[in-house]
């Protein structure tokens, strides 16, 4: 408990003496901290999972290619239904 009344203290007097430090160093806190928090990181994971990097170029299927779908509108790959439940 007195950690805290010292952490208290501290922010205090350095609000009184340096506030524009003081804010700029808590928001470089907040923006190392906020990534690990923050919903948007998950959801933006998921989707850079799910999205391939490289898309492939449409092949015509001439029956010996059992990877490469028959038509570039076929659904091959991540199914994405979790989007859906956004």
């Amino acid at each position: 408990m007195s950690a805290f009344i010292k952490i208290g203290a501290f922010l205090k007097e350095s609000w009184a003496k340096q506030p524009v430090i003081t804010v700029s160093i808590s928001i470089g806190i907040m923006a190392v901290i906020l990534p690990f928090v923050s919903p948007y990181t998950k959801y933006s994971g998921m989707w850079n999972r799910a999205i391939p990097y490289n898309y492939p170029v449409p092949v015509r299927d001439d029956g010996n290619m059992p990877d490469v779908p028959s038509h570039p509108a076929d659904n091959v790959g991540p199914n994405l239904d979790w989007m859906k439940k956004l």
